[in-house]
């Protein structure tokens, strides 16, 4: 089976892998992961947990989103039903990407999947209704170190690539703050 394509985006560690998928007159069946392919690619994480959201309408914005260590997250996001602009930041204190943001749009259709390193904020918008996205993660949900930015943090300039001026979202996401207002939560290390 293997990865067909393995594309790194501007900020290093960010990578966007396209599984091999066979297509036939049934459908089309592909292997989503392999821990000796990804491994092979670079992607070393033991994922732990596996997380399934559903977005009802196009504009819907889930993040900017991270865990705090000891129980910061890798993800390994990928889409089943939609189409989505799937957004990092890099928020490592040190790294000369510091404060900037990488996008990808990901989709059903497409079959790609976007990795995020820990030491990123992660968040989507939906492109499409009824969006169903799935992603692996590295460390267990810890509520008590669950944490964000705002998704219109003006520092970060970020192009959400959705029409609306006002998107769908949730309480929580409303009211993060912005990158400037955070605590040194993760330093770069090369």
């Amino acid at each position: 089976m293997g990865i067909v394509d393995c594309s790194y985006l501007e900020i290093a560690g960010v990578v966007v892998v396209t599984p091999a998928s066979f297509s036939d007159g049934r459908g089309f069946f592909s292997e989503t992961f392999n821990k000796r392919d990804f491994i092979a690619a670079g992607i070393t994480d033991d994922f732990v947990q596996d997380n399934h959201s559903y977005s009802k309408d196009t504009g819907t914005i889930r993040g900017l989103h991270f865990q705090k260590p000891p129980f910061a997250q890798a993800k390994l996001v990928r889409v089943v039903k939609g189409r989505i602009w799937d957004v990092a930041v890099d928020i490592r204190h040190g790294s000369i990407t510091y404060g900037q943001w990488v996008g990808a749009e990901i989709s059903a259709d497409n079959q790609r999947q976007i990795y995020i390193p820990v030491g990123f904020a992660h968040g989507f918008a939906t492109m499409e209704p009824d969006t169903e996205v799935v992603y692996k993660v590295s460390n267990y949900y810890a509520p008590d170190h669950d944490a964000g930015i705002i998704w219109e943090d003006p520092d970060l300039d970020i192009d959400w690539q959705i029409e609306q001026s006002s998107p769908v979202l949730s309480q929580k996401d409303s009211v993060l703050p912005p990158l400037k207002d955070l605590p040194k939560v993760f330093t770069f290390t090369e």
